[in-house]
């Protein structure tokens, strides 16, 4: 995802081998071409372990997303079972909006269901109470 700069990691137990036939046989054919970022095997499960998603009964890493920023804090996450699948457009959302955050210093802010293009706050005492005046719910939805 060199358009917004950043480095997208796939991590599971599976094994180098799993994830090669994963891409060759079902990925490649849904997207027509191969998977567009590393997949890392963890198949001793240490770094499901570390962001919490192991499960040590079952062997496996529960499926999560986690947005880590360039300092290496996580910025936010999402876990999800394995039958709801992921939005790529809202982690991409998620992304513009931590880059902005972190690249106006804290000056702007991201209300929820914000977009790029849209209008941000700015967080200040005088918005605390008063962010229906600047920003109505209803213009996440236009």
């Amino acid at each position: 995802m060199k358009a917004l700069d950043v480095e997208v990691l796939s991590v599971s137990v599976d094994s180098v081998f799993v994830h090669k036939m994963w891409n060759d046989h079902e990925l490649s054919k849904m997207v027509n071409k191969d998977i567009p970022f590393a997949m890392l095997s963890d198949q001793d499960g240490s770094i499901g372990k570390r962001y919490g998603i192991y499960d040590e009964d079952a062997g496996v890493e529960t499926r999560g997303r986690f947005i880590i920023d360039p300092d290496g804090v996580i910025q936010g996450f999402e876990v999800l079972t394995p039958p709801v699948g992921r939005n790529v457009n809202e982690s991409i959302r998620q992304i513009k909006a931590f880059q902005l955050v972190r690249n106006s210093q804290g000056t702007e802010a991201t209300p929820s269901g914000w977009r790029p293009g849209k209008k941000t706050l700015k967080p200040s005492p005088d918005l605390v109470g008063n962010v229906w005046k600047e920003w109505k719910v209803s213009e996440a939805f236009e």
